[in-house]
């Protein structure tokens, strides 16, 4: 069976990370176009067999949210081996505003200064504009506090291993909820019931990284029963996600501060996934781990469980904010 062939529509909001986001498929061997005229997608997808990334935002002619997802599903629509995705980056105004002063770039729908009430008007354009865009994203990325190299291998872990045939990448993520569910999430479980270390004194200030939060959060009584629950639904779901032809599960589990509970959820799923004889469950895919709320504290919170075999190696040394 031919692999399907990737083609990735990247749009979002301007200053969000769209043309990082874009500059870093080009590094994993993605043939990039950015703001084509939309009557030119099926030409652009039709002339070549390798991976594709297409970006696409407000400043095409014209443009008009419905005639992107009218593109879109007509590029479904075609015959042959390929994935069609939608990548929607974003992030918060605050950020936004920040970027753009900081680079004293004129925003796209900004006709007047662009800075101070044109800027503000024309980002809150932008975001009204594009919002049936993001609505429909198959993967909706906040830029908002992450960090140049975790977006990096966010893109990598997704999209960065074009030949390991019918192999899927899962990632498992911590999360708080009062941050908002994980928008990329397939399976969300929550851990807030669970004995909350926050309370302790002596763990408050550490995380799930640490042994002394997972010894006390696998005291509880209900611990164990819900962490071999999860793994079982795991062995019960993932390969049937494998079997439909998904690339990318993501495995996310959330507590009140994404600090203690989830994290020592994720890394002890982590662990058994890495260590156990029953890894076929996954179809051998490459697992990794990512810890969003550490991430935007600065922590260092992802890593490989187990890498791709055809990844390419990325350049990690930090880069600008996301243009």
């Amino acid at each position: 069976m031919i692999p399907a062939r990737r083609v990735l529509l990247v749009t979002g909001l301007s200053g969000a990370g769209k043309s990082s986001i874009l500059r870093i498929l080009e590094d994993l061997g993605y043939e990039v176009t950015d703001n084509p005229p939309l009557n030119l997608l099926d030409a652009l997808v039709a002339r070549t067999e390798h991976p594709l990334a297409i970006g696409i935002d407000a400043r095409t002619r014209g443009f008009e949210a419905r005639a992107v997802l009218e593109a879109l599903a007509k590029l479904r629509a075609q015959p042959g081996p390929q994935h069609v995705e939608l990548i929607y980056a974003t992030a918060e105004t605050d950020v936004l505003l920040r970027r753009f002063t900081a680079t004293r770039r004129r925003h796209p729908l900004d006709a007047n200064t662009g800075s101070g009430p044109g800027l503000m008007a024309s980002i809150e354009q932008e975001i009204d504009l594009l919002m049936p865009l993001r609505s429909a994203a198959d993967l909706v990325i906040d830029t908002s506090d992450l960090p140049p190299p975790d977006l990096r291998r966010l893109i990598e872990s997704r999209f960065g291993h074009q030949n390991d045939g019918d192999s899927m990448t899962t990632t498992l993520l911590s999360f708080a909820y009062p941050a908002g569910l994980p928008r990329e999430a397939d399976l969300v479980f929550d851990a807030r019931f669970l004995r909350n270390p926050h309370y302790d004194d002596a763990l408050k200030a550490m995380t799930g990284l640490e042994q002394g939060v997972r010894e006390y959060v696998r005291r509880d009584p209900d611990y164990d029963l819900f962490f071999s629950q999860i793994l079982g639904l795991l062995k019960l779901v993932l390969p049937r996600f494998v079997a439909e032809g998904k690339k990318h599960a993501t495995i996310a589990i959330g507590c009140s501060g994404g600090q203690h509970r989830s994290v020592t959820l994720v890394e002890e799923i982590a662990a058994a996934l890495g260590n156990s004889d029953d890894i076929t469950l996954l179809s051998d895919g490459p697992i990794a781990v990512m810890h969003r709320e550490l991430a935007r504290q600065g922590r260092s919170s992802w890593r490989w469980v187990r890498p791709p075999q055809h990844r390419v190696t990325s350049d990690e040394q930090t880069r600008t904010e996301p243009s």
